[in-house]
């Protein structure tokens, strides 16, 4: 049984990472429509739009789950909001859930925390988080300053913890979720793959600058202060690579690297599976790709399995 399943109430278990002002109704709809669960951030600190996301979802009756960053809460309106509104599933973040995980499970809600460590996959299961989100240091966004990859950081906290594990981080096609089920993951989590999808509603520049980037063609910068991120290189963040640091304001005109295009306006939030990432698809023909080849390659080691080979 994949707990996973069970616990989103999803057909397949693929969920889309909850980027800000991106995780939105349209790709969380597409992608819980395609069979994944589309997760609703709320990241941006825009409360009201956010809820109003959150209840056309509702309205549509798909299955669907919200992201609550702790440290970026602005207070407990989010958290209050959740637990009355009817949702079955939540991820959390950036920080401890530890005084979430109570009024969250009061409500029903199953809650996932999002770890980019052993120590803190240790402290969230003691906790009593159901599940967790298990992040290596190839994936986009805020990171670690002590990178982990995903192939490591999965097995080092599966030896150790009981609960179920999403794997996020370089994972963009069948080949990836076959990896990360072998090491133990009953579900995975992508971000840049859906970025760069037919649904995404940023810019086709933002799209077309993830088609076009190599495996380098990602810097990890600020990793002596806060917010360590993961971004594509660009003019922008290639000054903040050689300066060492982030100037304060680095993310005030986000909004217009997403929806206007301009790519110098803010870090581009991206991860190191850019490189993997050959066109701009419909989410509905990535999830069916990525488990038809999933299924192709289980099988395949099945059958070597079966037969005690290596051929």
């Amino acid at each position: 049984m994949n707990r996973f399943l069970s616990h989103t109430g999803v057909r397949l278990p693929i969920v889309q990472a909850p980027m800000g002002w991106i995780a939105r109704r349209t790709l969380a709809g597409a992608v819980s429509r395609a069979g994944g669960l589309g997760v609703i951030e709320t990241s941006s600190g825009d409360t009201a739009g956010c809820q109003a996301e959150i209840a056309a979802m509702l309205e549509a009756g798909l299955p669907f789950g919200v992201n609550l960053p702790l440290r970026f809460l602005k207070d407990d309106a989010m958290l209050r909001y959740v637990c009355t509104a009817g949702l079955r599933f939540v991820t959390t973040s950036a920080g401890s859930p530890a005084k979430f995980i109570a009024p969250l499970h009061d409500a029903g809600i199953v809650v996932y925390h999002a770890v980019p460590t052993l120590e803190a996959a240790l402290k969230c299961e003691d906790a009593g988080v159901d599940g967790l989100v298990v992040e290596g240091a190839e994936g986009g966004g805020f990171k670690n300053p002590e990178e982990v990859s995903t192939l490591v950081l999965l097995q080092a906290i599966r030896e150790r913890v009981a609960v179920p594990l999403v794997a996020a981080g370089g994972i963009v096609d069948g080949r990836g979720m076959a990896a990360a089920f072998a090491l133990g993951a009953e579900a995975i989590q992508m971000g840049t793959r859906f970025v760069a999808s037919a649904e995404s509603p940023v810019h086709a520049n933002f799209k077309n600058a993830i088609v076009d980037a190599p495996a380098t063609g990602t810097w990890v910068l600020n990793k002596s202060s806060t917010p360590c991120i993961r971004a594509l290189k660009t003019e922008r963040t290639q000054a903040m690579h050689e300066a060492g640091v982030m100037d304060a304001d680095a993310f005030s005109q986000l909004q217009r690297l997403y929806f206007d295009g301009d790519m110098n306006a803010a870090p581009a939030l991206a991860g190191q599976s850019a490189g993997l990432i050959h066109g701009v698809k419909a989410v509905q023909s990535i999830i069916d790709e990525t488990i038809a080849e999933f299924h192709a390659i289980t099988r395949r080691l099945g059958a070597m399995a079966a037969q005690a080979d290596f051929g």
